[in-house]
């Protein structure tokens, strides 16, 4: 075999390979896009969990939102103030103090205190329940407690104890995941530091309360009337705090005959 006829086809297709390299490296060049450089700095100080209380898809879009000045640099629930001030740092400006927020759940209607309208054996998913009547408590705002909020919860924070959600603040990132799992719009983010809370959502008439659970909001407007500071107010049967305005004095849940005001 003619030698040539072996070298003529390789160095075809080297010449070709070389050619094809040179216009991909060219072209690589031509449409790169480029980064900013702060966004890989500012990655590299989230905590990684990707849980989205961020309100971005993830670390990688807050990351790059808060170099395009579109998020702020306390935006992440998860690192908190420590990871806010290494990216104010980063992006040169001065970090504003967010206030520590935690999530709450808006139900005392345990199995004890509270009524049912039937027993369901179905599956552990609130969302599953609630879309048979509501679900199986008398009580159409109650927390049916089979543990959606729990499975959302990246951070272990969530359990159900005696058929209720209860949160451990001390896990919690106010991350809102279990805020948008919960079906009944239970849960909702709180200062941390304001222990003074409604844990009620019913918006019933007092005396259909009464009849649905013992510890729920009847509407009287004791709190509101005894509130020094305006912090309290009564719309649809169901009280409120203006936590920009609470002392946390505690009169409010002294006074409410539900003991559905806690402190």
């Amino acid at each position: 075999m003619d030698i040539n006829s072996i070298i003529a086809p390789v160095l075809s297709i080297g010449g070709l390979g070389i050619i094809f390299g040179g216009i991909l490296g060219f072209a690589a060049q031509k449409f790169k896009v480029k980064q900013d450089p702060k966004i890989p700095l500012i990655r590299e100080c989230l905590p990684g969990a990707n849980c989205g209380g961020c309100g971005f898809a993830g670390c990688d879009a807050f990351a790059q939102s808060v170099a395009e000045k579109k998020a702020k640099v306390n935006g992440c629930p998860v690192g908190g103030a420590a990871v806010a001030e290494k990216i104010a740092n980063i992006m040169g400006i001065e970090n504003t103090a967010s206030v520590k927020m935690t999530a709450f759940v808006k139900c005392k209607g345990n199995c004890t205190v509270s009524n049912s309208k039937y027993e369901y054996y179905g599956i552990n998913d609130c969302k599953m329940e609630s879309a048979l009547a509501n679900g199986s408590k008398s009580c159409s705002y109650g927390c049916l407690g089979d543990g959606t909020c729990v499975k959302a919860c990246n951070f272990g924070a969530l359990s159900i104890v005696d058929g209720v959600a209860y949160v451990d603040s001390t896990k919690c990132t106010a991350c809102g995941q279990c805020v948008s799992a919960c079906p009944k719009n239970l849960i909702e983010l709180v200062p941390f530091e304001n222990k003074v809370r409604v844990a009620c959502n019913s918006k019933d008439n007092g005396k259909t309360v009464k009849a649905n659970c013992s510890v729920g909001c009847i509407g009287c407007k004791l709190c509101e009337r005894n509130c020094e500071f305006n912090a309290v107010t009564v719309e649809n049967f169901l009280a409120k705090i203006d936590y920009s305005k609470c002392t946390q004095c505690g009169v409010c849940a002294e006074k409410c005959p539900a003991k559905a005001i806690i402190k």
